[in-house]
């Protein structure tokens, strides 16, 4: 399996335009935008319309641009797969997510991102290859110097082990890679970055 992962847009329509480029080029089997979509709650018209010209399915989850209320409703208008709480599963691969971060409009407590995590990972605890989608980064990765990210991030990999942990939230660290045990650690940006699993 095939997946682009975006995180951090703002709303740069040119870049999504490149974005669906990319997605076809790679024949990628699936959209991942990792948060932060948005500026400031303001959404970019016809972004989700470029988007969608990719052809693939589209999850989602939010950052900490977005309120809950834009999510919920550019979900629903644009028919997204909503990952903020829940799992999604393509096969034999199971993604489960939190969005949010400890900033911004869309603030989580450390015990609620835990909370959110721990209940999606139950719906894909028996996939074959799991992957843990935040908008935020875990704490003690290579950026952790600079932003402390999350200790309850960093608990739910500890706790659930999945394969891979997308996040993004620092835009300067997209492309970064760290590993918590036998998790790797991929911070992804507004460039996409193609993950196979």
């Amino acid at each position: 399996m095939k997946i682009l992962a975006i995180g951090d847009l703002h709303g740069d329509i040119r870049q999504v335009s490149k974005l669906v480029k990319k997605a076809k080029d790679s024949n990628i089997d699936l959209i991942l935008l990792n948060g932060d979509f948005t500026l400031g709650d303001a959404h970019t018209y016809g972004l989700f319309k470029i988007l969608k010209e990719a052809k693939k399915p589209i999850i989602a989850l939010p950052g900490n641009h977005e309120s809950l209320a834009t999510f919920e409703a550019l979900v629903n208008k644009y028919g997204l797969i909503n990952l903020h709480g829940y799992a999604a599963k393509f096969g034999e691969v199971g993604l489960f997510g939190c969005g949010g971060a400890d900033i911004g409009i869309f603030q989580l407590s450390e015990k609620e991102i835990y909370e959110l995590l721990k209940h999606s990972f139950d719906y894909v605890k028996d996939c074959k290859k799991k992957i843990m989608v935040t908008h935020m980064h875990p704490s003690n990765v290579k950026v952790g110097t600079i932003f402390p990210g999350s200790k309850a991030i960093k608990k739910a990999i500890e706790s659930f082990k999945p394969d891979i942990a997308l996040c993004a939230h620092i835009h300067e660290a997209s492309g970064l890679e760290d590993k918590i045990g036998n998790t790797k650690v991929l911070f992804v940006g507004k460039e996409g970055h193609i993950i196979e699993i």
